[in-house]
């Protein structure tokens, strides 16, 4: 088996989701009552056991084996870096990396990100920088609400402030949340294609080896007060 193979997302739907303005308006109005399971509170703690309290905070949401939490905390050595995936066994391959080299400023933790996003805003913290690196896509037209610009805890995603930047293959996605964060926010929010010269994650690697095209969005977030302030440009 070849190992540039990746394939493109397909789908129907070729740009912004016909439903996705209502689904957003909604949930940013709307509140979000899923109880909090006791294993992600737990989960929050381990993640800031190691912090000082004092470093900003970086979330690698969805961090997969940790290639990309493992560059951020290397480029980022002043801050506490988090890795957050909801499966161990993926937590678990973050070879090729002995634990004598990897960087002593970040934490890899096992939770469920709808649980763990709305945890660290109700301990009153905020992100410096936010990091969405090639989310599921969900691309059937009828799996929109599985897509995290349109599930009820965007909010949160807003809401913790911060750089945040989002990498997908598929362009729809990155034009999607793209328009959800202007309907969240007021204001516009750029998004481009470009070159993955240092590949932050393997699928990045795999896409880019495999010649397709990637996207990504940044924005810095409106920060609301909180113990960890958003303290950089994109």
């Amino acid at each position: 088996m070849s190992y540039a193979n990746s394939r493109i997302p397909q789908s129907a739907q070729q740009g912004v989701h016909e439903a996705l303005a209502e689904r957003v308006r909604k949930h940013l109005v709307e509140p979000f009552r899923k109880p909090l399971a006791p294993y992600n509170r737990a989960a929050l703690d381990a993640s800031l056991a190691g912090w000082d309290g004092r470093a900003p905070l970086i979330l690698d949401a969805g961090c997969g084996v940790g290639h990309s939490t493992i560059q951020i905390a290397r480029q980022h050595p002043d801050h506490w870096v988090i890795g957050v995936d909801q499966s161990q066994d993926r937590l678990a391959r973050r070879k090729p990396y002995p634990d004598a080299l990897l960087p002593t400023n970040m934490v890899f933790v096992r939770a469920d990100l709808v649980d763990y996003w709305r945890l660290l805003d109700e301990a009153g913290l905020r992100l410096a920088r936010h990091y969405l690196l090639y989310p599921n896509p969900w691309p059937k037209i009828g799996h929109l609400g599985r897509r995290w610009h349109a599930h009820p805890v965007f909010p949160w995603i807003v809401r913790l402030g911060g750089v945040l930047e989002c990498r997908s293959n598929w362009p729809v996605y990155i034009q999607e949340f793209a328009f959800a964060l202007e309907l969240a926010t007021g204001a516009g929010v750029p998004w481009e294609r470009f070159e993955a010269d240092s590949p932050l994650t393997p699928f990045e690697r795999k896409y880019r080896d495999s010649g397709q095209a990637l996207y990504r969005l940044g924005i810095e977030l409106e920060t609301p007060s909180g113990r960890s302030a958003a303290c950089e440009n994109i």
